[in-house]
């Protein structure tokens, strides 16, 4: 399952069909990306609902419908905030099918709490995903700031120079804390969304990448 990019104000599933293409292809498998509806339209909670109604639907019928119940969950930037958000409502579930995620670049702090999440303070996305929301530390918008025991291992690719940075590394921490399995990749010299562009650090990454989700997929249990 994929979580596209776009500040959660823009992008569709269909923009990442390369993307996702790429997973087919590399991977063999099937890969199912979420048009989740966009702010400031239908500010959250809409986006994660869609996620997570996806998620859920997925955990039911993935075996049915693609012969396969091993499921994995990537997002790109705010993308991976709300596969983050998604992992952790269908945890309070019990509900437990994901077996990874793979999160690029995403932002985890929507609060400007943090002095990671003051580094985006002004910019346009918070409020426009955020409404009318009274608490931006709501951990269903801001991700670092949830209880995280019990997350399927995590893959988390950041540049070195994206502004993201230190809200990746708090974000890995706190994953850590609670135990669950981290492997943080951090590419040298490489800004937001590298892994878009072709060069050759981001294939280095999309490299990286595809070898967690290989291993993660020929784990058994």
């Amino acid at each position: 399952m994929e979580i596209h990019t776009g500040g959660f104000y823009l992008g569709s599933a269909a923009g990442s069909d390369v993307r996702n293409r790429r997973l087919v292809d590399a991977l063999g498998v099937a890969v199912v990306s979420v048009d989740y509806r966009l702010a400031p339209e239908d500010p959250w909670p809409a986006a994660p609902d869609d996620c997570e109604t996806a998620a859920l639907w997925l955990a039911e019928h993935a075996e049915a419908r693609f012969g396969t119940s091993r499921l994995l969950i990537t997002g790109f930037s705010a993308g991976s905030t709300l596969a983050a958000a998604t992992l952790i409502r269908l945890r309070d579930r019990g509900n437990h099918a994901f077996c990874g995620a793979v999160l690029q670049c995403g932002t985890y702090d929507l609060s400007a709490q943090t002095p990671a999440g003051r580094l985006i303070e002004d910019e346009y996305f918070l409020g426009a995903y955020a409404g009318s929301a009274p608490d931006r530390t709501n951990p269903d918008i801001s991700p670092v700031f949830a209880e995280l025991k019990h997350l399927p291992p995590t893959l988390i690719v950041i540049g070195e120079d994206d502004i993201l940075f230190g809200d990746n590394l708090a974000m890995s921490v706190r994953l850590l804390a609670a135990g669950v399995e981290v492997d943080l990749n951090v590419y040298p010299a490489s800004p937001h969304a590298f892994t878009g562009h072709a060069t050759s650090m981001a294939q280095a990454a999309l490299n990286d990448i595809d070898k967690w989700l290989r291993d993660r997929l020929a784990m058994t249990g």
